[in-house]
């Protein structure tokens, strides 16, 4: 584990521990709720349409279309923060941030999607995984930027330093001092006579 300055140690270690203990608590409920078998008298089709399944919602009237649309929005938005939340990382760019939890959603989604085709009553849906990409996706971007500035706030005045920018896993790459070349006397071996 990398320590990071002044926020490295336990706290950033106990928030590790918090962020995985609630990510695996949330997986857990969100494996309840969507790979349970459904027992209804018949199956509606997979939809492999992007936004086609959005649309027969909002035909069916304003109330069901929003439903829908904000149960997809939520199943994932935890998701957006508890992701960098096990990464206990303070300083790190926001953009890779919320590109790598965005990837995560939208693969766990797809995952979830593709067990379901094997779950009675359950159908793959575009749909579904587009929505809970875009949840986890709004979620960070409202939430886990302002949590870190706080952060670092916090710690700053805890310390009272700077937190330095992370720095590659391997570390710094040494340096070696130039060596000369050697003569070309000196590089061959000596001729026979």
């Amino acid at each position: 584990m990398q320590r990071q300055g002044p926020v490295g140690g336990t706290a950033a270690f106990r928030v590790r521990v918090t962020g995985g203990l609630l990510l695996a608590a949330y997986l857990v409920f969100v494996a309840w709720c969507t790979l349970r078998p459904l027992h209804v008298p018949w199956v509606v089709p997979s939809n492999l349409h992007p936004f086609h399944g959005i649309r027969a919602d909002f035909a069916l009237g304003w109330a069901t279309g929003v439903r829908r649309v904000a149960e997809g929005l939520a199943l994932f938005a935890p998701l957006g923060v508890l992701l960098p939340m096990t990464g206990g990382r303070l300083a790190v760019s926001p953009v890779g941030s919320l590109i790598r939890t965005m990837t995560a959603a939208a693969l766990l989604s797809l995952g979830i999607e593709m067990l379901q085709t094997g779950v009675p009553g359950r159908v793959v849906d575009v749909d579904a995984l587009m929505l809970n990409t875009l949840g986890a996706a709004l979620a960070h971007a409202a939430l886990v930027p302002a949590g870190r500035a706080w952060l670092r706030r916090r710690a700053l005045q805890r310390v009272g330093t700077e937190i330095p920018r992370e720095e590659p896993a391997q570390g710094r790459t040494p340096t070696i001092a130039r060596v000369g070349i050697a003569p070309w006397s000196d590089a061959l071996p000596p001729s026979s006579p």
